[in-house]
């Protein structure tokens, strides 16, 4: 875990300082971000960023402190940027809750930072309260696209503003509060790639421990409920984190690619990046990564190298050929790995674009039963010109031979459902008439929600 927004140079952990970062690092914190917020906070982030290989540093000055604001001040700042352990300008904002600063006064300083933050490629930690409207028109003015909302408290709408300028969104411990209703609806909502976790330490502490004084190892508690909210693991929820705050950032090694990850209780094999098809709305295109998982491949795996990286079977719900590619590609080894994935006493599932007819020139699915337990079919569209368009496809008549493939597969396999992804001009009741033609089940998928 990261925690991407804390305060551990203000005086609330004078007395216990070292204690603090030892408990983060017990709860199995690998990095924490010190936020500067006022010119003396902004000093002491830095001093501590210097005296730990894993905390970082970002300075800048807080709307309250906006009234504070000087020339030499800022030319400090942006010395202080310079420094390697210094990672994001921040955090900067408009606060018009308290009026601790003039609004004038908040927006020009809020306007000189964020342009610094522009021209020298940093990250921006963007503050805003009770002032929406102002804070979207000068982040929209400014170009910016590399930064955070931090300890977000708007509602979807407001974060897919945020999203649509490339800005990821942070999720604090407020979150876990019983009132938190449109909190949790953002949780729920954000794509992976814009998901980020904080504590904003020391303040806002997360349920059970609200009202005392937070602390990044209290991260944990809002990890865990954004987990439960989002339908995945604590470990989905770390790991996603993690590699989106290294990503934003540039903090420590972002991760290899990997031929076998684990989403929830399943494990997935990412066995090819070959495809015959190239959807509008893949994933690949835009991000190395699913849930966290690098998932572009520099070779193909052997058998071998699947195997040893499944090892038990039954560890898992179930094992799913599926990864940034077709895997019936290589339908030799899958059938090889699905006959020893059922020997060794697990359950093979198969991600297709249906497609299998077609690549190997013959009818395939005999060749699976009794190997695969279920199949999963991409049908996403209600007629070929639809899918055309969505899916481009490598082959003429690639949709009527989808449709044949999912009508064959329940002959020779037990469970069958075809999937749509809510893509423009997808007519979703005609999807459904569809696969009630053939018998199978339909999974409607949200368009970039992946894995």
């Amino acid at each position: 875990m990261i925690d991407t927004h804390c305060h551990l140079e203000m005086s609330q952990y004078s007395k216990d300082r070292s204690e603090v970062i030892q408990r983060a690092l017990d709860a199995g914190l690998e990095a924490m971000i010190t936020i500067g917020s006022d010119f003396k906070g902004c000093k002491g982030a830095v001093k501590l960023a210097s005296e730990y290989d894993f905390i970082y540093a970002s300075v800048g000055i807080h709307p309250h402190d906006s009234k504070d604001f000087t020339d030499q001040m800022f030319s400090t700042l942006k010395d202080w940027s310079r420094l390697d352990k210094v990672v994001a300008i921040g955090e900067i904002g408009l606060d018009y809750h308290y009026d601790h600063s003039p609004r004038d006064v908040q927006k020009d300083v809020f306007v000189k930072q964020l342009s610094f933050a522009v021209e020298s490629a940093m990250p921006a930690i963007i503050h805003t309260r009770e002032a929406t409207e102002d804070t979207m028109a000068i982040l929209k003015q400014s170009g910016i696209s590399k930064g955070v909302m931090h300890c977000f408290s708007g509602d979807i709408e407001m974060a897919k503003r945020t999203m649509d300028m490339g800005l990821f969104v942070s999720i604090a411990g407020p979150v876990t509060f019983s009132k938190s209703a449109t909190l949790k609806e953002v949780a729920r909502f954000v794509p992976d790639e814009f998901l980020l976790l904080e504590t904003d330490a020391p303040f806002l502490a997360p349920e059970p421990l609200r009202g005392k004084r937070n602390e990044p190892a209290y991260i944990v508690n809002t990890a865990k409920m954004v987990a439960e909210l989002r339908g995945v693991t604590y470990e989905d929820i770390k790991r996603i984190t993690t590699l989106n705050a290294k990503r934003l950032f540039g903090i420590g090694e972002l991760p290899e690619y990997e031929i076998a990850y684990r989403i929830r209780d399943s494990l997935y094999l990412n066995i090819t990046n070959r495809c015959t098809s190239r959807c509008a709305f893949c994933a690949k295109f835009h991000s190395d990564y699913v849930k966290g998982h690098n998932l572009k491949l520099s070779n193909e795996p052997s058998e071998q190298e699947l195997k040893s990286a499944i090892s038990d079977p039954t560890r898992f719900k179930e094992i799913v050929f599926c990864g940034y590619g077709e895997p019936l590609v290589r339908l030799d080894s899958v059938k090889s790995l699905a006959g020893w994935i059922k020997s060794h006493g697990g359950r093979v599932r198969i991600n297709t674009n249906g497609h299998g007819n077609v690549i190997h020139k013959r009818n395939i699915l005999p060749e699976l039963a009794g190997l695969v337990d279920s199949v999963s079919i991409s049908l996403n569209a209600h007629d070929a010109e639809t899918y055309n368009r969505i899916c481009r496809p490598a082959f003429n008549d690639a949709y009527s031979a989808v449709l044949e493939f999912a009508k064959e597969a329940k002959k020779h396999i037990p469970d069958v459902q075809v999937t749509v992804v809510t893509a423009e001009g997808v007519d979703l009741k005609k999807c459904e008439e569809i696969a009630a033609e053939l018998g199978v089940r339909l999974k409607i998928r949200k368009l970039d929600e992946v894995g």
